[in-house]
């Protein structure tokens, strides 16, 4: 048994807000400890805020990405990472003008079950 995975066909999660995900390694190809997924956030893009139960770690490849984190207003851009901390109340956007290409960490495996999105 080979001891690496080569990800050739990452799984594309299914989205109605226009944002790209694709998700490399996480539940989708069965690992709980860790996902890894490649996004992009199209212009004027937000999500609601939620507290996930895992560390997020996100890194920009091209243009800039907003975070509502707790009171404090961070903007990243490209060459720029983070580290958000489980159980920080957090809001991600893309309020800008450029869509916001980026890679995002999540341990343990990102589940909708443990983000806790507010409605």
């Amino acid at each position: 048994m080979k001891k690496y995975f080569i990800q050739k066909s990452p799984f594309v999660v299914p989205t109605t807000d226009g944002k790209l995900i694709e998700e490399h390694h996480g539940l989708t190809t069965s690992n709980s400890e860790i996902s890894i997924a490649h996004m992009v956030a199209p212009p004027k893009w937000s999500e609601p805020f939620q507290t996930p139960e895992f560390d997020e770690y996100t890194y920009i490849i091209k243009g800039k990405k907003q975070f509502i984190i707790e009171n404090d207003i961070v903007v990243l851009e490209a060459g720029q990472s983070i580290k958000i901390e489980k159980n920080t109340r957090v809001q991600y956007s893309n309020p800008f003008d450029e869509p916001c290409e980026y890679l995002a960490i999540c341990k343990p495996a990102f589940s909708m079950e443990t983000v806790n999105r507010e409605e």
